[in-house]
């Protein structure tokens, strides 16, 4: 390489060339001769030997004119922008003849008020509320069904102390209304919440509202998402004592970041049921001890104001309370009627289910008084269109359906009737009790965070004074302290697998449906 750099070598015809490259790198010796660079050496000894000697005068001639050509059309389109101009323009024009297509996006004016929420994606979320304040959501498809009777799988990761008070379903855009201890109500969009896993813990809901010192989160909430229509419903109120109060659910719709008090509360009172309705609606109440009473939405006057107590909606019993509270839709129908149509349908579905003629104990004797209706096809297929379906679940986990032409509409302010039959497998109280249908999933948590999400339609349809079926196989010293409705289920898969523990399946275990004495 020194050696090929040393000599010098003589130009000949490639002169030409050297000049329109003017590499200032190029040594020109006096003499027509040159000197080769140091990249030029390289390239040189960097030939295979058969190659070096194969190449030709002509052949390295006529490339170095090729290239020079080249250069110079280079040269001559960048030293005049018209050129460069010409050469786009016909680029352009090449490729609108290859792609050219019609505009699919529409440009429009942009909007400069653009909110958070408008870029939320709406999504079906699950959102668990903890005794001790703490809140998430999860999305609905985290959770698959398991048959009734399983053990189920973890929830979320608790303390020893707490357990999970409430579970709802809702969309990412929902208005969710919370309801303090003392009466006051906050109100936040679902998305607004903490996303977590079903195992993670949540956020305090002292980090997310302004919650007064000593109180929490008791109940919750969720409202239409059109605002515009809120003053079609009315907002109902039941506390743990039996009272009860409606206001208009517009008086929401305005909830600063401070809160709004709801309802005026006694110091040893809480609320236990807040739910959307209006004057055509029936009003269940349900205690601990297994009483109901169903009476009309508009037997309560719809209060002004949000700072009283409300009005009596049932007497209770000493050492009861009151645990739910659910709105019925109201159908005109004879006590007759009700007791006939109820009989009917129960002897149908135990006849579907292969197991007879026997009658179930449908509407006890006290309430209704008088011989049962001669019902035609066509009132049967009317009382069918609207019947409803009340859930009762007790603390053992053991729950049934009923009929809600089983509960008797009456006046406010009573006693009620037997809404589930306690004593024995099925413990001394109830969990829970609301309206459910046939294609809606449970999911029920226990005090020591175990949850199971069944279908209702593995619920059997009963008596209401009966005790029903196991649903959620508990622990020695573990009750049933939550009971959710989820609308509707996307999942066909009917097994959870929890790592490291295989396969949960549950088994499919009754109790005998032994009706308790009428306490009418």
């Amino acid at each position: 390489r020194e050696r090929l750099q040393a000599k010098a070598w003589p130009v000949g015809d490639m002169m030409a060339l050297v000049d329109l490259i003017a590499d200032p790198r190029t040594v020109l010796v006096e003499g027509g001769l040159i000197r080769l660079t140091d990249e030029q050496a390289k390239a040189i000894l960097a030939l295979t030997l058969s190659r070096l000697t194969g190449l030709g005068r002509d052949d390295i001639f006529g490339e170095a004119n090729t290239l020079a050509g080249t250069i110079s059309g280079h040269l001559e389109i960048l030293s005049d922008r018209k050129n460069v101009l010409a050469i786009i323009r016909a680029d352009l024009l090449t490729v609108k003849e290859q792609f050219a297509v019609p505009r699919r996006t529409v440009i429009g004016e942009g909007d400069h008020e653009m909110e958070d929420e408008d870029l939320i994606p709406r999504e079906d979320m699950v959102v668990t509320v903890t005794h001790t304040g703490y809140v998430k959501r999860v999305a609905l498809n985290a959770y698959r069904t398991q048959h009734r009777g399983g053990k189920g799988r973890s929830a979320m990761s608790m303390k020893d102390e707490d357990a999970i008070t409430g579970v709802f379903s809702a969309s990412t855009h929902t208005p969710v209304l919370f309801f303090a201890t003392n009466g006051k109500a906050y109100k936040l969009k679902t998305w607004r919440l903490p996303l977590g896993t079903p195992q993670s813990k949540g956020k305090a809901f002292v980090n997310l509202l302004p919650i007064e010192p000593g109180d929490s989160i008791m109940n919750v909430l969720p409202l239409p998402e059109d605002e515009a229509t809120w003053g079609d419903y009315d907002i109902m109120f039941a506390t743990k004592s039996g009272d009860v109060r409606r206001n208009k659910l517009s008086d929401f719709a305005t909830v600063n970041r401070a809160g709004k008090i709801a309802m005026k509360l006694e110091d040893d009172d809480h609320m236990v049921g807040v739910a959307i309705c209006n004057a055509e609606d029936d009003i269940l109440l349900t205690t601990a001890l297994g009483r109901a009473i169903r009476f009309k939405a508009d037997d309560v006057r719809v209060f002004k104001g949000r700072d009283s107590t409300g009005v009596r909606g049932i007497r209770l019993q000493d050492g009861d309370e009151v645990i739910s509270m659910a709105v019925l839709g109201r159908v005109d129908a004879t006590p007759e009627e009700r007791a006939a149509y109820v009989k009917h349908a129960n002897a149908a579905r135990r006849a579907a289910a292969g197991e007879g003629d026997e009658e179930v104990v449908a509407v006890e004797a006290e309430d209704e008084g008088g011989d049962d209706a001669i019902l035609t096809p066509e009132r049967i297929e009317q009382l069918a269109a609207t019947e409803q379906f009340i859930l009762t679940v007790s603390e053992n986990g053991l729950g049934k359906r009923s009929s809600a032409y089983e509960y008797r509409r009456t006046g406010r302010g009573g006693q009620g009737l037997t809404a589930h039959g306690l004593g024995g497998r099925a413990g001394k109280r109830l969990a829970a009790a609301f309206p459910v249908l046939d294609s809606d999933d449970l999911l029920l948590v226990t005090d020591a965070g175990q949850m199971i999400r069944t279908p209702v339609d593995q619920v059997r349809i009963v008596g209401r004074s009966s005790q029903g079926v196991m649903i959620f196989r508990t622990s020695k010293d573990e009750t049933v302290v939550s009971v959710e409705r989820l609308p509707g289920s996307d999942e066909d898969d009917t097994e959870v697998e929890i790592e490291g523990e295989g396969v949960i399946e549950g088994e499919a275990t009754e109790i005998a449906e032994t009706p308790t004495a009428s306490e009418d």
